[in-house]
């Protein structure tokens, strides 16, 4: 009976199987600011077919970010939200006309081994920069993001910048950027004319699941050190773009 709500060559077994995983991934996001959208991506792709891969994982993590971005809203930096928000939306449109194409296995490359810089340097007098600062910053790297992908590792790093010393900040700014970000990547497959009606069930089930795994993670995160947070922030984020670097570097040789 419940295969009449899931799409084609989507069973209840898979689809059980994503939504339990929704709640796993979403409280690894809650807890550490990252990791669970990428683990999602990544069983997603053993069973979502390639066309619609990207749009219906944009609409989970979309839910997902937004589910987090609420139950933390007490901690988001609005003063930085504002202007990465509006830098979003302005780098988003630039990016969806630039055209400069770069080989893959060179983004890849780049953008790990940026993300790992970032990571363990501070950039002198990134915490004095102003609204109209932050917001020229965000255009530069939406516009990036959108040539290099990997947005959320690259988000977190250059958000940690700013709020080293807040992890509950940190991660509630972190998923209030990204639900303007998933919102307007779920409005471009809209536009484009991908056909969301049939993924809304599993999507919607996968939300309420990640919703719960949020409400746990988040609580997870009030009792974790900031030390302790801190360590394993950088350690979860520097796999991930040495993972990254490595698969840019393998396709080059």
């Amino acid at each position: 009976m419940l295969t009449q709500f899931l799409p084609d060559g989507i069973g209840a077994g898979v689809a059980a199987l994503l939504v339990v995983a929704s709640f796993f991934t979403s409280a690894l996001t809650a807890t550490f600011g990252l990791g669970g959208g990428i683990a999602m991506l990544a069983l997603m792709g053993l069973f979502v077919p390639v066309a619609a891969l990207i749009p219906v994982h944009g609409a989970v993590q979309l839910g997902s970010n937004s589910g987090r971005a609420w139950v933390q809203r007490a901690h988001v930096r609005r003063d930085i939200f504002l202007p990465f928000a509006i830098g979003s939306v302005i780098g988003a449109t630039i990016g969806a006309f630039v055209v400069i194409q770069l080989p893959d296995a060179v983004m890849k490359l780049v953008l790990g081994l940026f993300i790992l810089a970032i990571t363990w340097t501070r950039i002198p007098g990134m915490e004095r920069i102003g609204r109209a600062g932050l917001a020229a910053a965000s255009v530069i790297l939406s516009v990036l993001s959108m040539l290099l992908g990997a947005t959320g590792p690259l988000l977190n790093a250059v958000l940690a910048q700013f709020m080293a010393g807040d992890r509950k900040a940190l991660v509630a700014t972190h998923a209030a950027t990204m639900t303007v970000q998933h919102f307007l990547k779920v409005v471009v497959f809209g536009i484009a004319g991908f056909a969301f009606a049939s993924w809304l069930p599993l999507v919607a089930a996968m939300i309420a699941s990640g919703y719960l795994g949020t409400i746990y993670g988040s609580k997870l995160l009030d009792r974790m050190p900031q030390q302790a947070f801190s360590f394993w922030f950088k350690v979860l984020i520097s796999v991930l773009a040495i993972d990254l670097a490595r698969r840019g570097l393998t396709a080059m040789l």
